[in-house]
């Protein structure tokens, strides 16, 4: 076995049912701020192209990633379909968050964007780690069932 596939078994083990509502709390959070983004899309562009080394395309190109991967992770979290593709997806957003945009200081203000962002960053990679939990969608191998009646 495998280093990834011990850190995958270790996570399912020892993964209490509570974690489940706080991955599903980050999923919901993850996909209000993907619709938050898509509404506001030029001025995100705009924070981004003032913070980001990249050209007008690549700018555009990375909000159109950030939005539709925290709708489509968040959702993948609620369900726990996919958990640790999700939050693997997610976590480079989060860094570039961290230190390109949420860089402003202020970081002890109630609400804080750099406290969230840090906070979400940690719960992601919590997440990659343990993966799903026991409360969520589980896609079953159809030949599972079929184990004991050979005909």
């Amino acid at each position: 076995m495998n280093y990834i596939q011990r850190i995958g078994h270790w996570g399912d083990v020892h993964h209490p049912k509570w974690i489940d509502i706080i991955r599903m709390g980050l999923g919901a959070f993850l996909f209000y701020k993907g619709i938050d983004f898509i509404q506001n899309m030029s001025t995100m562009i705009a924070m981004m192209a003032n913070k980001t080394p990249f050209g007008t395309f690549g700018v555009v190109m990375l909000g159109q990633y950030v939005a539709y991967v925290h709708l489509v992770g968040g959702l993948l979290l609620i369900f726990g379909l996919c958990t640790r593709i999700a939050s693997l997806l997610q976590i480079p957003i989060l860094v570039g968050a961290i230190i390109f945009i949420n860089n402003s200081g202020g970081m002890f203000r109630p609400y804080a964007e750099m406290f969230v962002s840090i906070l979400v960053l940690l719960l992601l990679v919590y997440f990659l780690i343990a993966g799903n939990g026991p409360w969520s969608f589980k896609v079953h191998n159809e030949d599972e069932g079929k184990a004991g009646s050979e005909d």
